[in-house]
């Protein structure tokens, strides 16, 4: 039986003459492995605080938390079949490697001399049964290649060429923030001459302001700014009563009989929203929201750039008025905008 303590070697020796020079030499202090605690003068045995630190709580893997203590990992970007040639810019279909999964995804890669800047792209929701590649920021991938940023545009898991994730629904998609980290850190480790892994943005509309959120508060500093367009809310359990409650989407029940219901474990619900840990944002963001958006209300941007800004953050939203979910009219003034923001924190 190995022993522990310096200076205890009795080779050679019955186990009951161990002891007993042990205790001659005063080594009995270091104790054997398995062996029953040391009594207190009182005779009684020590508390656990007495013997060791208490244990921490284990934190939820499904959870903000969960994901903050998670180590994540990105690399191997591979470049694929081009898809598309302009005179500003080529379009690749891409795979990376995220945390153990293949994600699929496009990039833009402009003319000219590099490095570029570069910047990930989050999509909104798109039923993954019809979703093609790179499908979802179409404008918004062409528009910021051609101002000379390489832009990637993730699939996330489960969408196009990507590997399979079983319970991404039933865990909130939280898979989808892995995905968005990998992105990043597969773009700094690619080691290719035309990036800049120094510099890195990031943008998401829709679900993928979401996303965006959470990737702010679980990866301080991954990324040097933030854009995101018409945003779902910042509570996760709002988005399932609004978008999913209303459908009777059968994921609702696997939900609440996985995780509880607000109502049942608020714990759980507190801790998959980011505004609960806005205070480890270290980015500026810019929302851009319009005041008739019928699909994510005006009203949850406003309530998370509040937080944001009690929060002492860098974040300023814009409100476009008339303008829908989808920005029409004012999308070229939304992406001006939005160019002037990158460019203020990327060159």
């Amino acid at each position: 039986m190995r022993l522990r303590g310096r200076g205890c070697v009795a080779a050679g020796l019955v186990s009951v003459l161990v002891w007993v020079l042990m205790a001659l030499a005063g080594c009995a202090g270091g104790e054997r492995e398995g062996a029953a605690p040391t009594r207190t003068r009182e005779g009684a045995a020590p508390t656990r605080a007495e013997t060791s630190e208490a244990s921490p709580t284990p934190v939820n893997p499904v959870s903000i938390p969960g994901l903050i203590a998670r180590p994540h990992t990105g690399s191997d970007l591979r470049l694929g079949a081009v898809l598309a040639r302009t005179a500003a810019y080529t379009s690749h279909a891409v795979t990376y490697e995220a945390d153990g999964l293949t994600i699929s995804g496009i990039m833009n890669v402009p003319e000219g001399e590099g490095p570029f800047p570069a910047l990930v792209l989050a999509h909104g929701y798109i039923d993954p049964a019809v979703y093609t590649t790179g499908r979802g920021l179409a404008r918004e991938q062409d528009l910021l290649a051609r101002e000379g940023y390489v832009v990637l545009h993730t699939d996330y898991r489960n969408h196009a060429g990507s590997d399979d994730d079983p319970d991404n629904d039933v865990n909130l998609r939280l898979g989808y923030t892995e995905d968005v980290i990998g992105a990043a850190l597969a773009l700094r480790d690619s080691g290719r001459p035309e990036i800049d892994g120094d510099r890195i943005g990031l943008l998401g509309r829709s679900m993928g302001g979401g996303v965006v959120y959470n990737t702010l508060v679980v990866a301080p500093g991954l990324f040097d700014a933030a854009v995101v367009f018409a945003p779902v809310s910042s509570r996760p359990a709002e988005n399932i009563d609004h978008f999913q409650r209303p459908d009777g989407d059968p994921v609702v029940a696997e939900i609440e009989a996985a995780h509880g219901t607000p109502a049942s474990n608020p714990t759980f619900w507190r801790e998959v929203s980011p505004l609960t840990y806005v205070d480890r944002v270290t980015e500026p963001l810019l929302i851009h929201h319009g005041t008739a958006d019928a699909t994510c209300p005006l009203a949850w941007s406003e309530r998370t750039a509040a937080e944001f800004e009690a929060a002492g953050k860098d974040v300023r939203l814009i409100k476009y008025p008339g303008e829908g979910h989808t920005f029409a009219p004012q999308w070229p003034t939304s992406m001006r905008r939005t160019v002037a923001f990158f460019d203020t924190h990327l060159r």
